[in-house]
């Protein structure tokens, strides 16, 4: 008797348990599926502006001058434009990009006219033409403050300070190593 009972049991579970597969399945088939969200842009760490890219971009392999990772401009060049720049406040500044761009700055001794960097890191190597200084220049008349242009020769003088700075870092670098 107890062996008939067991093979009801056993028969009925297996009919319940065909029965709720066959139901479940078909119900797994009208779940709504939503795309992820998409991230936010990255926001720069120097600066805190949106912008930027990811550190997975930091890779650069259609460069055969640049290692698998690392800095894309001279990193000697890059130190010394900061501290040429250091004198006016920093507006953006991109690593990897090479560029930095200032804030306007107004010297007290010329209260009716300010100016703007914008220097660029060109190239790996340690060489003049790795590095481009822009500098705006703005009068005021009135209230307003009106583009006056480049001063090229202020830009030269910067590009010159940036190489002499790179120059003295790396002296001193290979100073720090033969000792």
């Amino acid at each position: 008797m107890f062996k008939r009972i067991f093979k009801f049991i056993r028969l009925r579970g297996l009919l319940l348990l065909t029965l709720c597969t066959s139901l479940l399945v078909p119900a797994c088939s009208s779940l709504k599926t939503t795309t992820a969200e998409t991230p936010e842009k990255p926001v720069s760490v120097i600066t805190g502006k949106p912008g930027g890219i990811k550190f997975s971009d930091f890779v650069q392999k259609d460069r055969p001058d640049v290692g698998a990772i690392g800095l894309p401009v001279n990193a000697l060049l890059w130190r010394a434009a900061l501290d040429v720049a250091s004198f006016v406040p920093l507006d953006d500044v991109d690593t990897f990009g090479g560029s930095i761009v200032t804030e306007w700055h107004q010297s007290t001794d010329n209260p009716d006219q300010r100016l703007k960097l914008t220097i660029f890191v060109l190239g790996v190597e340690l060489r003049s033409d790795a590095v481009r200084v822009h500098t705006y220049t703005q009068k005021k008349q009135g209230n307003n403050w009106v583009d006056s242009g480049r001063d090229e020769a202020l830009a030269r003088k910067l590009e010159d300070l940036i190489l002499t700075r790179a120059r003295e870092l790396r002296a001193a670098s290979v100073s720090e190593t033969t000792q």
